[in-house]
């Protein structure tokens, strides 16, 4: 990332404030799948995460969300929280993206565009 970019915009990563910050008072406390990497102070009173590229807040699985929240006081790193057999995966909010559920019948669904629900009416 250029030097420009670190400076003046905070969507592209860190900041050089939160850089510092994080150098002088943050203590490293464990990283999730998606490579995101979560520290706290050195009471534990603030919890913060780095993101790995952007940033964007349902990219943290619950487990992690949890303890940012102050929700438990264990990281899962040290106490996993137990797995149910229904749970699935994190994924991110796909929204806007090719991946995102599209109903059938919409306009992005996979249908062909010959096949139509509707015959247009016209005038006599």
């Amino acid at each position: 990332m250029g030097l420009l970019a670190q400076l003046f915009t905070w969507w592209n990563g860190e900041t050089v404030a939160t850089r510092l910050w994080t150098a002088r008072n943050g203590r490293r406390v464990g990283e999730d799948e998606a490579g995101n990497v979560f520290y706290q102070s050195a009471d534990g009173a603030r919890r913060w995460v780095i993101y790995n590229g952007e940033i964007e807040a349902s990219r943290i699985a619950p487990e992690w969300h949890g303890w940012l929240h102050h929700t438990w006081q264990e990281p899962p790193t040290v106490k996993p929280p137990a797995r149910k057999p229904w749970e699935k995966p994190h994924l991110p909010n796909l929204t806007g993206s090719d991946a995102a559920y599209h109903p059938p019948g919409s306009l992005r669904s996979d249908r062909p565009r010959t096949l139509r629900d509707y015959e247009a009416w016209t005038p006599d």
